[in-house]
C-alpha cells in the first residue's frame, strides 16, 4: 500500500517537490496504476515481436530553398528590452 510517507519517498527519489494536496491527490491514485501495470505483466508477450515501421517510403521533403530573413528591426521589434541593435537580457554569468 502507498501511504503518503512512500509517495512522499519516491518524489524525492524523483527529486520532485510536491504540495500537501498532490501527495494526498497521489498517495490515491499510485496504487490504481501499480495495479495496471500488474495487469499488464500479466501479458504473455513472448511471440509478439517489437513494432517497427513496415513502410519503406522515403519522408516528403520539401525543396531547400533559401528565404529572406527578418530585419534587425523586424527581429527586435517585440523585444521587451533593446539596446544599440541588440536584445538586453539579465546577465547569467558573475563578472568575476
Amino acid at each position: 500500500m502507498l501511504d503518503k510517507e512512500n509517495v512522499i519517498k519516491v518524489a524525492k527519489l524523483a527529486k520532485l517537490q510536491l504540495s500537501e494536496d498532490e501527495v494526498e491527490i497521489f498517495s490515491k491514485q499510485l496504487p490504481n496504476i501499480l495495479k495496471f501495470i500488474e495487469k499488464l505483466e500479466e501479458l504473455e508477450t513472448d511471440n509478439i515481436l517489437p513494432f517497427y515501421e513496415l513502410i519503406e517510403k522515403p519522408s516528403p521533403m520539401r525543396e531547400d530553398t533559401p528565404q529572406s530573413g527578418l530585419s534587425q528591426e523586424e527581429a527586435l521589434a517585440n523585444a521587451p528590452e533593446a539596446e544599440n541593435g541588440f536584445f538586453v537580457v539579465p546577465r547569467v554569468v558573475d563578472k568575476d
